[in-house]
């Protein structure tokens, strides 16, 4: 089962990782103000993960793979980490939709 963990970066801001259940980091937050907008964000994430068009399929300047996760707002509420093969992402995307929904909450 997936995990949420809040962080508090440096500057006091907040933003969240998502976990796999194997513990690998699959989908990355923006920085937010408040521990509220952190907890809505995946609230967000919970909410749009099993939605296949927020998924944005991108590609990076360096050839790697990565996705993003958005709202029905279109705002990116989540950035996946780098893969080395679009089948990688891919499968990156499906561990998202399939841990998000259910993932506990927990603070660091």
């Amino acid at each position: 089962m997936g995990k949420f963990i809040i962080k508090t970066a440096k500057d006091g801001q907040n933003y969240f990782v998502l976990k796999a259940g194997n513990g690998e980091a699959i989908l990355s937050s923006e920085m937010y103000t408040t521990k509220a907008a952190c907890n809505n964000g995946i609230e967000s994430v919970k909410t749009n993960a099993p939605n296949d068009s927020r998924y944005e399929k991108l590609t990076a300047k360096n050839g790697q793979f990565y996705f993003t996760l958005k709202a029905g707002n279109s705002q990116v509420i989540g950035t996946s980490e780098m893969y080395t093969t679009s089948s990688s992402r891919d499968g990156g995307i499906e561990s998202v939709k399939s841990n998000a929904p259910g993932a506990s909450v927990t603070e660091e």
